[in-house]
């Protein structure tokens, strides 16, 4: 009998595809990122997913996000994200947390659950908190390095977060994780030298916000804006799922 994911259990086998049905994983930023490892991820028949993110769909998101159209602007990502996950699987269970992730708030999200977690949120602090509770919970956990400001998809690449290079935010999560003893940490990061944007966006967005009234959260809270431009947060968040599913089948395990 052929049905969605037929294609994917030629390659897999049915005892795989039956397990993925019940892993549940968490994504930490459902943007650039994080909108095609969900994307990916459901495609690929795993049934259960947490997203977390507090943010809205922005004009300027419809360069790179995969939720992002004319008639998502302006609505909660993680209910374009669910509503366009359901629309691919309609078995599928997706939990949606509308918030910040922080230290403050971890104790109300429950890694003890998690088959996986996906780190694909661009604060330290929140990365370190995610990250510290999956390692003290022995929950796989992938982080996303810095995919602004970059050019080149084919430049990411898997690695532990000791032997990154080039990339900004590696070397500060560098340090962090010596400084609280973490031995190792499966990362995707980009080796390519960042770009300097060609003018500081924050000046617009201050002066011409196109933030839905009332955000709680807006782009001009950040030091500075990044550029992006399709290709590459989509080329990290594809590698992200592949990882992912890698490690919840042994390696693309078959039958």
């Amino acid at each position: 009998m052929l049905d969605q994911f037929s294609r994917t259990r030629l390659l897999l086998g049915n005892q795989v595809m039956e397990e993925l049905k019940g892993k549940r994983v968490a994504i930490f930023g459902i943007g650039g990122v994080g909108g095609y490892v969900c994307e990916a991820l459901v495609r690929s028949g795993i049934g259960h997913f947490d997203l977390i993110d507090d943010d809205n769909v922005c004009l300027t998101n419809l360069n790179r996000q995969i939720i992002a159209t004319r008639k998502t602007v302006g609505r909660d990502k993680v209910e374009v994200m669910k509503e366009r996950m359901l629309d691919i699987n309609p078995k599928v269970d997706v939990t949606v947390h509308k918030c910040f992730f922080l230290p403050e708030n971890a104790d109300e999200f429950p890694f003890e659950t998690y088959d996986y977690v996906v780190d694909a949120v661009d604060t330290v602090t929140a990365k370190i908190e995610i990250i510290m509770r999956c390692k003290a919970l022995n929950v796989p956990v992938i982080s996303c390095m810095g995919a602004g400001n970059k050019l080149d998809p084919s430049r990411f690449k898997v690695a532990d977060i000791y032997k990154t290079t080039m990339c900004p935010l590696a070397k500060v999560m560098r340090h962090e994780m010596k400084k609280r003893g973490v031995k190792k940490l499966k990362v995707v990061y980009s080796d390519e030298k960042p770009i300097r944007p060609l003018e500081d966006m924050g000046n617009s967005c201050r002066n011409n916000c196109i933030c839905p009234p009332g955000a709680a959260h807006k782009c001009t809270e950040r030091r500075d804006i990044p550029g992006s431009i399709a290709f590459t947060p989509a080329a990290a968040g594809l590698v992200l799922a592949s990882e992912v599913m890698k490690d919840l089948t042994n390696g693309f395990g078959r039958e």
